[in-house]
C-alpha cells in the first residue's frame, strides 16, 4: 500500500526554482538589444551580465556598451558621456549615478559586469542602454528588482 502512494511522488520530475543571478544581452551592428527586460531576483546578492557585440563593425563606427542607471538618470548620464569621449566608454569620469557599465565594443567582442543587488530600489525604474552617442535614446531596455 506504501509503495502505491509512494510511486506518484517518485516518478514525478523534481523541478529546481534556482534563481539564476545572471543574463546574457546582446546586440549587433544595429541600435538594439536582443533582450528588452530584465528581472534580478532580489535573492541574489550580486548580479551579472554578460553582454556581446555580435556584429561586424568596429567600435569606432558602432560600438556598444550596456549600461545601468536610474531611468531618471538616463538622459543627462548620456548627454555628459558624449563630452567624456570614446576614451572613456562615453561615460563621464566618476559619474555616481552609473550603477554598472561595460567598456565600449566592437563587433566580435564581449564583456561583462557584475553589480551589487542591494544598490537596487525595489520601487525605482531602472534602465539599461548604450551609452555611445546616439544610440541611448533608441538602445534601451528595463531592469526590475524582482520583489
Amino acid at each position: 500500500m506504501r509503495l502505491k502512494l509512494l510511486l506518484p511522488l517518485l516518478l514525478t520530475p523534481v523541478v529546481a526554482q534556482a534563481q539564476t543571478c545572471e543574463t546574457t544581452v546582446g546586440s549587433a551592428d544595429t541600435m538594439t538589444f536582443d533582450v528588452r527586460s530584465i528581472t534580478v531576483p532580489s535573492s541574489c546578492e550580486t548580479f551579472t551580465v554578460h553582454f556581446q557585440h555580435r556584429g561586424r563593425m568596429p567600435k569606432t563606427g558602432m560600438g556598444h556598451n550596456w549600461v545601468l542607471a536610474r531611468s531618471a538618470d538616463v538622459e543627462s548620464i548620456a548627454k555628459a558621456g558624449v563630452a567624456a569621449g570614446a576614451e572613456n566608454n562615453f561615460i563621464a569620469k566618476g559619474d555616481v549615478r552609473v550603477i554598472a557599465a561595460t567598456p565600449l565594443l566592437g563587433g566580435g567582442e564581449s564583456a561583462s559586469v557584475s553589480f551589487q543587488v542591494s544598490a537596487l530600489g525595489k520601487d525605482e525604474k531602472y534602465t539599461y542602454f548604450c551609452s555611445f552617442p546616439g544610440h541611448w535614446s533608441m538602445m534601451r531596455g528595463s531592469l526590475k528588482l524582482e520583489g
